[in-house]
């Protein structure tokens, strides 16, 4: 099953959803002590791993962050070839001061807001979205 590559239906259909959840980015060095089915997202750099986690599991574990963040997916199968929805709604973000962490996965992109600015942003893309479909 492949995504949808075209930018215009990309942004048109993205159906944006905030999480209630909040989640906070962690660094560990190893993951042998973590149970894995608690991680939301990791990815391992030179530096360390980066974990994704819901804020309530980084207080269990006694991890320390800084940023905590909501979570708003793009509910449209997003191709990972795809060129430009990153940089279009990160620019649209980018206009409201908000700023943005991406994950994009195999069927959705994930976009890590402060939460305090998730109502914000939440409101960017839908206009995003409804700007676009008056468009077409």
């Amino acid at each position: 099953m492949t995504g949808e590559t075209n930018l215009s239906a990309l942004i048109a259909n993205m159906q944006p959803e905030l999480s209630p959840t909040a989640f906070v980015f962690v660094a560990v060095d190893d993951l042998s002590a973590l149970d894995l089915s608690k991680v939301h997202g990791f990815y391992r750099e030179k530096e360390g791993i980066t974990l994704i986690l819901e804020k309530s599991v980084a207080d269990d574990l006694g991890l320390s962050y800084g940023f905590v963040a909501s979570c708003i997916t793009l509910r449209i199968h997003s191709s990972l070839e795809a060129v430009g929805l990153t940089a279009a709604f990160s620019n649209t973000l980018a206009k409201h001061g908000i700023s943005c962490n991406v994950v994009a996965a195999y069927y959705h992109d994930h976009i890590f807001v402060d939460t305090i600015n998730a109502t914000k942003a939440m409101d960017a893309l839908v206009a995003m979205t409804n700007q676009n479909n008056t468009t077409l």
